[in-house]
């Protein structure tokens, strides 16, 4: 028998050679653990709960108000301005950036250990607490590392530091969904919620390795705020004679809102609107989504293969085909894309839960579903993070970043608060049609975003100048 023997063209050699010369550099290394670090805490306060405490026999219901848990990180906006400029006394030796994330793993660990030693059944009110903790430990976190990511690297190495932050990320959702799921299977809930906790170590080292990224010195970054100031409020604000409360507040706050409302005008609101509604579909039954499952009449260990590790590489490829389509076809066609897919998911979920009623449907129906549930979320999530990395300036993107992301799942977090009293009241179909309908406003504001975008660049003159 003969074996082919396949030679590798020299450019795509040189083209391999360049990526891994990439990605085994120190800051992309570092935040790809550190993605793993904040992916951790998402699941295990969110569907992971969820399944926990419906796995206790939890009244959905109840299980739909703990998604009010997750508005935490919808609110993270209000403490950014602080994260981003308060040093805290105690970790000054790590740096501005590296304390913030370091007390914000610290505080997620020891919300899981709350956690791992409560009982759904007689401590649901401790269970909410630790969640509590976890999430805004895990909100703080997020804002840090969002500025630690961007300072570390040149703007030629986002691509590849955003790419090393979704492995990370999605690696840790792979091990908080899937991984809890057979662990609480062989065991039980509370050795689940102990490892997870010890899993946090994974960071805490990554932070101690990492390096703190430069900053401006106090007197650069005043300078550079009087200028913006002066300039965003179209008159001398006079903020050296200002008290200094109204000097953070005015620079701090204030004027990454200000700026962002100068740069796009009227449009503005529109913009803001279509980030409060786009993820609102599949946030809105991501909460349902494991006592779903559950109620169909599936194993966890079937949950956990079908949706989880299948999901994750589905996720994963449509996150690789979205990065293509993007750079084909600009941001806005994935986004609709992505928002068309999202909601045709949900009546998929419907079609499963009207098969569920004559029975558990056979496992490849949970797996088309599932199938395409992650593809389109794939799609989705990465067209959405590059339209918002798109909209922040550079000289406020902690906190225009914090905002848009805050303003992201704020709507969805909320409403899927509601989410298990529809499912008992109405039934798992008609809760999934209502997702879907949820989609529809995000899909027509695509469609006038493309068409102002496409006006923009037909007459660029238009268009307002940033400061």
């Amino acid at each position: 028998m003969i074996i082919p023997y396949f030679r590798i063209p020299p450019e795509v050699k040189r083209w391999l050679k360049e990526a891994w010369d990439i990605y085994r550099q120190k800051p992309v290394l570092v935040i790809a653990l550190l993605g793993f670090s904040a992916g951790m805490p998402y699941l295990l306060v969110f569907t992971t709960l969820t399944a926990w405490l419906r796995d206790e026999g939890i009244e959905r219901t109840t299980i739909g108000f703990f998604a009010w848990v997750g508005i935490t990180y919808s609110v993270k906006v209000f403490w950014a301005p602080v994260v981003d400029r308060l040093r805290l006394p105690l970790l000054q030796r790590l740096g501005q950036r590296r304390s913030w994330i370091l007390l914000g793993q610290c505080g997620i660990a020891a919300g899981l250990m709350l956690m791992s030693i409560a009982h759904p059944q007689n401590s649901l009110l401790l269970i909410a607490l630790a969640a509590l903790l976890v999430a805004f430990s895990a909100a703080t976190q997020d804002v840090a590392l969002d500025a630690l990511r961007i300072e570390s690297a040149a703007d030629e190495q986002q691509g590849a530091m955003s790419a090393a932050y979704v492995f990370g990320y999605r690696l840790a959702l792979l091990v908080t969904g899937a991984g809890a799921l057979y662990i609480a299977e062989f065991t039980n809930w509370h050795i689940t919620y102990l490892v997870m906790a010890l899993l946090m170590v994974v960071g805490m080292l990554a932070i101690l390795w990492a390096d703190e990224p430069p900053h401006q010195s106090d007197a650069e970054r005043m300078r550079n705020e009087l200028l913006l100031v002066d300039d965003i409020m179209g008159r001398p604000m006079h903020l050296q004679q200002r008290p200094r409360w109204q000097r953070w507040l005015l620079s701090a706050v204030i004027c990454p809102v200000l700026e962002f409302f100068q740069r796009n005008g009227r449009f503005a609101l529109l913009i803001l609107g279509f980030i409060a509604l786009y993820r609102l579909s599949d946030i809105t039954m991501g909460i349902m989504a494991n006592p779903f499952y559950l109620d169909l009449g599936y194993s966890k260990p079937e949950i956990a293969s079908v949706a989880k590790v299948f999901g994750f590489f589905l996720t994963i490829f449509g996150s690789v085909l979205c990065g293509v389509l993007v750079v084909k076809y600009g941001i806005f066609r994935p986004l609709l894309l992505g928002a068309v897919m999202v909601a045709v998911t949900n009546l998929l979920f419907a079609t499963l839960a009207m098969l569920g009623d004559l029975g558990t449907p056979p496992l490849p129906a949970l797996a088309l579903v599932i199938s395409a549930d992650n593809l389109s979320g794939g799609i989705a999530s990465t067209a959405f993070i590059a339209y918002l990395s798109s909209l922040a300036n550079k000289n406020y993107t902690a906190t225009q970043y914090a905002l848009f992301s805050s303003l992201m799942t704020l709507p969805g977090k909320f409403i899927s608060g509601f989410s298990g009293w529809v499912v008992d009241v109405a039934g798992y179909a008609e809760f999934f049609v209502l997702a879907a309908a949820l989609g529809l406003p995000a899909i027509v504001l695509v469609l006038v975003l493309m068409r102002h975008h496409k006006r923009e660049q037909q007459n660029p003159e238009s268009i307002p100048e940033a400061p």
